[in-house]
């Protein structure tokens, strides 16, 4: 029933313009922060780890910004979801997008965990047909709705990392771009450890692995929230050169590096309430409680 009312809530708000949504989303996010002490302490943690040069009381303004700014993004989805796509167009803007257009296919577009995730997707797909992959959800109802409006455009391949990445390789081969989030811990499988941030973190090398087996380019897409209710911008950079190279490590590197100056330029908008140091080499004591 609360599942129910929260997506009727939003729903209700996507009428409202952004410039409103925006500061009733923030707010959201700061109760938040205020509640739920499991994902502060995650956030402080990585926080702590990856900006140790950080006054103490810097880092819990940056980890309340954070929450604020995940806050929008719940809130703002409702346009994503629901809004038709002209208000969509204007909402989210595409920068760079003669780096997707001009690289060789299939592309591999390289998304991170920032806040602005879904509004790249979002605004992506209503351009081209494209191949994801996602965490199936505890919660039934929100698993469907995932699904359903993360599907509303043209043709998309949803693909739960449950199932492997099998289905993707299939579908860039038919020419279908591929838009990866391999930044988060997933375990030792398949993983190495490189610097994030100067904290050796389990790292998957699916992306260089995935583009040798189909040829593709490396294009990154960076989805920005931009303040004071003005939108979003997606973000497309030039194709990779020289990549994947035949050393896994050092392409894990070359990608976390790159993810690392990004999250520089927007700290705030990183998904720091993840356990991305969750999986420790071997003999190192535990990050999180």
């Amino acid at each position: 029933m609360l599942t129910r009312l929260a997506l009727g809530l939003v729903w209700l708000l996507h009428f409202l313009p952004l410039a409103a949504l925006a500061p009733l989303g923030a707010g959201l996010g700061r109760l938040v922060f205020r509640l739920w002490r499991e994902r502060r302490q995650i956030c402080l943690v990585n926080l702590e780890r990856c900006f140790p040069e950080l006054p103490e009381r810097d880092r819990v303004r940056l980890a309340k910004r954070n929450f604020a700014a995940l806050g929008r993004g719940v809130i703002e989805r409702g346009i994503l979801w629901w809004s038709p796509g002209r208000r969509i167009a204007r909402v989210v803007r595409m920068v760079g997008r003669e780096h997707w257009e001009n690289a060789r296919a299939p592309v591999i577009f390289l998304a991170p965990h920032f806040v602005g995730l879904d509004a790249g997707w979002t605004r992506l797909t209503m351009d081209t047909g494209a191949v994801t992959m996602y965490s199936r959800q505890k919660n039934r109802l929100v698993n469907e709705m995932l699904i359903r409006f993360r599907s509303r455009f043209h043709s998309v391949t949803l693909l739960s990392r449950q199932d492997g990445v099998l289905g993707a390789i299939r579908a860039m081969r038919r020419g279908v771009p591929f838009y990866y989030l391999p930044d988060q811990d997933y375990g030792r499988r398949n993983s190495v450890f490189v610097p994030f941030f100067g904290v050796p973190a389990a790292t998957i090398t699916g992306l260089p692995r995935v583009a040798r087996m189909t040829r593709a380019s490396v294009v990154p897409c960076v989805t920005r929230m931009l303040p004071g209710g003005a939108g979003y911008e997606a973000r497309f950079y030039p194709a990779w050169e020289h990549f994947p190279t035949d050393d896994p490590v050092a392409d894990a590197r070359r990608m976390n590096a790159f993810i690392e100056e990004r999250v520089r330029e927007m700290p705030e908008q990183y998904n720091w309430v993840h356990k991305r140091f969750k999986t420790r080499p071997p003999g190192e004591a535990k990050f999180y409680e």
